[in-house]
């Protein structure tokens, strides 16, 4: 530790019964306070939702001097100890793990992951002192991975590591099991991929350089030819049968993915899926910078026992998830075609949500506690993603920038890191670089784009830069305004967007679209594709649904004008500048 500090907190992490998926977790404090009060965080930074970890905690008990001491719950996530100061207080716990996602703990046979918002208890008025995480292997063949500093570790990893604060003890996951890894520099600098449930197909050496050109392109995007802020870097990849997600942290990532969407030997051409996962590395890596050194103010500290508001995630999410694909252009591991119809995805993800016009980006960053992570059938209608419209939002400053001859948002992100000291960062930061960079105020674009609900210029910017816009008649659960899955011939409904056909004729989520009725005779659809083929030239038809058991008839209007986006480059010439890497 700096200073020569040495850690007077100290959690053992082992297996209390790997197959009831539980770990023990022993907590000493060299110097308790009298009393000692602690806590489970509520929430784990990223993940922006009030999820009660603490409802797998159990068994938590007190001693000193091995001797049992008295041990009150103030509220939900809180408890205090009635101790004594002049010897080591030791808390024993268990924690539930059998969530097998990026934000909390998993522990089986086969693999172990945590993060210390799920298993670490904070000591109040100790969170600034050094903390020690000791890792008990719970099978003699596991290695364990974390991006915390090494004290005392073996050969496989399991052992002593050492964390700053509680900050950094619970911004570092750890990644136990038999699993596949691979190390590699990226401007200096060793990174380290580590994959759990990774099949046979598995071409490791093409995904580790693949993710070295992304660390190395990202890199030099914010740096040029100098060191990151990171000594090292940890991705973590957790291969499962059908899944897709990513956890940011300090200097470590946690992944999630389909195998199938993992590089297959032998395999010539990236797959969708990979393409895919491709940008959720590029994206994960590129929070290294933007959210976890420049950040939001109000992240300045982290409150762990509430929720922590901001409207700034339209910035941190929205820019990251404009950068992520478009990076991965830049690195060339991805033509602009493929750029091009990815940009395409978001454009039309923004365009076909009625919640558009509704909810602004900074208003969505807001309440992404409340609607963005609590999704239900009426989301598409009342709010939108600041990852997607956040991600056009960039890309019309971008290219605003460009048109004007006033840079662009490269030396924004870049000039913000300078300003704010690769620390917190306000809207008005980015008001403030924007003037500077491009001569001019920006409020009204700010306002507009950001505070606003009116459609962005997209089609005159992307013009402008060699890509143009073509209608083409849309998909049919776009013309109707539905969101269906269908599973076993049969179509259940979703979700029924804001003005659509759909609701003009009274259908609701959750409905299960039978059949239809065209003149008199009446047929059995399997899928949605299957209505035109029974309606024919028939612009009206009764649908039969079924709600709640109950079957009822639908008169639905069935229009005709509904179009989609497709963007078509045209013009590379005009698109390279934005496109290709700088010199």
């Amino acid at each position: 530790m700096s200073g020569g500090r040495t850690a007077g907190l100290h959690y053992r992490v082992e297996a209390a019964d790997i197959h009831a998926h539980l770990f023990r977790v022993t907590l000493t404090i060299e110097q308790p306070a009298v009393p000692q009060r602690l806590s489970l965080p509520v929430w784990i930074p990223g993940s922006y939702l009030v999820r009660e970890f603490s409802k797998n905690l159990q068994k938590l008990a007190a001693r000193q001097d091995g001797r049992p001491v008295a041990l009150q719950q103030l509220d939900k996530c809180s408890w205090q100890v009635d101790c004594v100061a002049s010897s080591p207080l030791v808390l024993a716990y268990e924690v539930y793990a059998f969530d097998n996602s990026v934000r909390t703990a998993w522990l089986d046979a086969q693999r172990g992951f945590f993060n210390g918002t799920s298993l670490c208890l904070r000591v109040h008025g100790q969170e600034t002192q050094p903390h020690a995480l000791e890792l008990v292997s719970p099978v003699p063949s596991w290695e364990a991975a974390t991006g915390l500093a090494p004290h005392r570790v073996g050969k496989r990893g399991f052992g002593t590591y050492l964390a700053a604060d509680y900050d950094e003890l619970v911004d570092c996951p750890v990644e136990m099991g038999s699993f596949w890894s691979a190390e590699f520099k990226a401007a200096g600098v060793p990174h380290r991929f580590v994959v759990a449930g990774a099949p046979e197909s598995f071409d490791g050496a093409r995904l580790v350089a693949d993710t070295q050109k992304i660390c190395e392109a990202e890199i030099h995007f914010w740096h040029g030819r100098k060191r990151p802020p990171h000594k090292s870097y940890l991705f973590m990849l957790n291969a499962v049968d059908d899944g897709y997600g990513g956890l940011e942290h300090r200097n470590s990532t946690a992944l999630i993915a389909a195998r199938r969407e993992l590089p297959r030997l032998g395999e010539s051409r990236a797959s969708d899926g990979y393409t895919t996962l491709l940008g959720l590395i590029s994206h994960e890596y590129f929070h290294t910078w933007n959210v976890k050194h420049l950040r939001p103010a109000e992240f300045t500290h982290y409150d762990y026992g509430a929720e922590n508001y901001s409207q700034l995630l339209w910035f941190f999410e929205g820019f990251t998830s404009y950068y992520d694909d478009l990076l991965l252009r830049r690195c060339g591991l991805i033509d602009d075609a493929t750029y091009v119809r990815l940009l395409n995805k978001t454009v039309n993800q923004v365009l076909q949500a009625p919640g558009r016009e509704v909810q602004s980006v900074a208003q969505a960053s807001f309440d992404a506690w409340v609607k963005y992570y609590r999704q239900d059938e009426n989301t598409a209608n009342a709010t939108i993603s600041y990852y997607t419209k956040g991600a056009l939002v960039a890309l019309c400053f971008d290219l605003t920038l460009r048109a004007e001859g006033a840079g662009n948002l490269d030396e924004v992100m870049r000039t913000l890191w300078a300003r704010c000291k690769a620390g917190p960062m306000t809207e008005a930061d980015f008001a403030a670089v924007l003037r500077e960079l491009g001569g001019r105020s920006y409020a009204r674009e700010i306002a507009a784009w950001v505070h606003g609900t009116r459609e962005l210029p997209l089609e005159e910017l992307l013009q402008r830069f060699g890509i143009v816009v073509l209608a083409e008649p849309a998909q049919w659960q776009q013309r109707l305004g539905l969101r269906v899955a269908e599973s076993g011939g049969s179509i259940q409904v979703k979700t029924v967007l804001r003005g659509g056909a759909a609701e003009q004729a009274g259908f609701a989520a959750n409905d299960e679209w039978l059949g239809v009725e065209v003149a008199g005779s009446g047929w059995r659809m399997a899928k949605l594709d299957d209505l035109p083929l029974y309606a024919g030239s028939h612009r009206k038809v009764t649908a039969l649904v079924a709600r709640d058991r109950r079957l009822l008839h639908l008169e639905l209007n069935l229009p005709t004008a509904v179009t989609t986006w497709r963007l078509v480059l045209r013009d590379a010439a005009l698109a390279q500048p934005w496109l290709s890497p700088p010199a």
